[in-house]
């Protein structure tokens, strides 16, 4: 069973390469491998847009509305992208930074939105060799705590900046850990920044950049520390998007409407360089998978007839009452697309059944939904689903050249198992911590996720792989009972069916696991008034107590007051709940939760 109501419903062609699994035993220990050939021919990440250049300088590569809430697209070709570049270079490389332009080593800090500039800019400092460090646009927003931009800038040791608006970041410019740095703007150029135009008006300068070089400086999340710089060579970001590749027999060059952030592995590399590697399209989405800034996607989605479609869960929670609603949007959707995917975190089966429900009704078939795996320090992605699925929640089997160790976790139930991983995508290690770099990495040289995983079918490994939670996350109560925080969200948000975007899981050291839930709040429009609603999530959760064990059943929920903060961190620019975060600023509703005597807008479940 997998989770769709008519499960003997034929797919749309997701143009897959065959499925290939080599399977090693080492005791109780499994390693598993991805034997499909892989191309290694381009190990820069110029490469590609040299190629296509070349190849089909006419096609579009980057397309965005040029303001917001404009009619039309600005384009660029893949002709004049690879001018544009060689000229940025230049410019980039004759900056006047005290030491020198921009050159090997030498990182450029990014601080900008998703836009054509930014792409542009960012490829032609890698092609210096000099590396792109891109830090989320909510470090430097006016209004932020630029706090967490001066431990960035600590850590990444910038020789330039570029914004693609002054006036937005202009609190962070006028900061002193950024003093004396040159800046490039794209707009509203304060008095000495340079000008995107002035930049791009020079000489040309050619590649230069090398596959060991450093592209790329990403910082971690911070969910579990402080952030740290992941080192992502050339050959790491160009493989990577060549080992993707490889899992598809597709000729067709991909089309995509997206908006994962450049700052995190997912968007820059999953998505913006593996749509240059294949010679794609992407149409830069500004909108964000949050109610109330949703509005812009579903706008570019009736315009733009995909052929993937990429999205963290929360967006697709979005999405889907979108595609319910409304018939000629569906239309569109599922006009050309083969293959759906969600990453960032685990989806809801609810959601992808209420999808592939839609997609039924449309086009009369299904179109399979696929999940990568891994982590920024993974290129990102490590694992996928490159099958026929319709089943939330799968990890997928190693990309094309991948190994995956899976090791027994101590303690824990026989089958469920700590993800290592070994692959050309993966980091060499953190920038100046070699201390950390080392400790990443076991004896037999498996980067270390701190994720587990189950097998599907404990004697089948070719079924792939479930995700089973963050071995970080995961706590234990008073009385010693294991709680498995990230398998407990996804069910709870799925039992609920509808009314919560998110939930966040507490407990550690108490008698009981407690919920605390973000509402949607177009959902809970059509559910009705908020005693009606209150119903809807304790039926939810009562249905999810009677099937659950132990450390699966929920004690107490309560139904947070308006939805997470995206600002001070706690609703990540990827969309999904950082749960430490969320826990540490809210003390408050964490005592009500487990309050002696609760009051009224606690739930309590026996």
């Amino acid at each position: 069973m997998d989770g769709t109501q008519e499960t003997q419903a034929p797919f749309r062609d997701a143009r897959y390469a065959p499925r290939a699994l080599d399977v090693e035993r080492r005791g109780d220990v499994l390693i598993l491998r991805n034997p499909t050939p892989y191309s290694k021919t381009v190990q820069t990440v110029t490469a590609p847009l040299v190629r296509w250049a070349s190849q089909t300088p006419h096609r579009v590569w980057l397309a965005e509305r040029p303001a917001a809430g404009a009619e039309g697209w600005r384009t660029v070709t893949y002709a004049e992208a690879a001018d544009q570049v060689a000229r940025l270079a230049g410019g980039l490389s004759r900056l006047d930074s005290g030491k020198g332009g921009l050159s090997r080593g030498k990182p450029l800090l990014i601080l900008a939105r998703n836009g054509i500039d930014n792409a542009l800019v960012g490829y032609a400092a890698m092609s210096l060799g000099a590396p792109i460090a891109p830090v989320s646009p909510q470090y430097g927003l006016k209004g932020a705590d630029l706090s967490r931009l001066a431990f960035a800038v600590e850590r990444l040791k910038p020789a330039a900046v570029y914004v693609d608006d002054a006036e937005a970041f202009a609190d962070a410019l006028a900061a002193p850990f950024l003093a004396g740095l040159p800046v490039v703007a794209s707009r509203n150029a304060r008095d000495g920044d340079v000008g995107f135009e002035t930049l791009a008006a020079g000489d040309p300068v050619p590649p230069a950049c090398r596959p060991d070089d450093v592209a790329k400086l990403l910082l971690t999340s911070g969910s579990t520390g402080l952030p740290k710089a992941v080192i992502c060579t050339h050959a790491n970001v160009a493989l990577n998007a060549a080992q993707i590749a490889a899992c598809y027999e597709d000729p067709d060059p991909p089309v995509l409407v997206n908006s994962a952030p450049w700052s995190h592995s997912l968007g820059a590399n999953a998505i913006l360089h593996m749509v240059l590697h294949r010679g794609g399209t992407l149409y830069i989405d500004a909108g964000q998978p949050v109610t109330g800034r949703f509005d812009e996607t579903i706008r570019n989605l009736r315009e733009v007839a995909t052929t993937y479609h990429n999205m963290v869960p929360a967006g697709w929670g979005l999405l889907v009452g979108e595609l319910e609603r409304d018939h000629a949007l569906a239309a569109r959707f599922f006009e050309k697309v083969r293959v759906l995917q969600y990453g960032g975190a685990s989806m809801a089966q609810s959601i992808l059944d209420r999808v592939q429900a839609v997609a039924l009704r449309t086009i009369g078939c299904r179109v399979t939904f696929a999940a990568g795996y891994g982590a920024t320090e993974t290129g990102p992605t490590a694992c996928n689903i490159h099958w026929l699925n319709a089943r939330s929640g799968m990890v997928g089997l190693p990309t094309p050249g991948t190994a995956v160790k899976l090791v027994p976790v101590a303690d824990g139930p026989p089958d469920k198992f700590e993800i290592r991983v070994k692959g050309p995508q993966v980091s060499p290690g953190y920038l100046d911590m070699p201390e950390a770099s080392a400790a990443a990495f076991d004896e037999d040289g498996f980067y270390r996720l701190g994720d587990a995983a189950k097998l599907a079918d404990r004697l089948n490994p070719s079924a792939g792989l479930v995700f089973d939670g963050r071995l970080v996350e995961n706590f234990k109560l008073a009385n010693g009972t294991f709680v498995v925080a990230g398998a407990l969200r996804v069910a709870a948000v799925s039992a609920i069916a509808g009314a919560v975007s998110d939930a966040v899981v507490c407990g550690e050291g108490q008698a009981g696991v407690g919920l605390m839930l973000f509402l949607d709040p177009k959902a809970c429009l059509r559910i009705g008034e908020p005693e009606a609603v209150k119903a809807a999530v304790r039926a939810g959760l009562e249905r999810l107590n009677s099937l659950a064990k132990g450390g699966g059943k929920v004690t107490r929920a309560l139904i947070l007051d308006g939805p997470p903060d995206a600002a001070s961190g706690e609703l990540t620019d990827k969309g999904y709940i950082n749960q430490a975060m969320a826990r540490e600023r809210r003390p408050a509703e964490l005592a009500r939760l487990f309050a002696d005597e609760p009051d009224d807008g606690v739930m309590v479940f026996s």
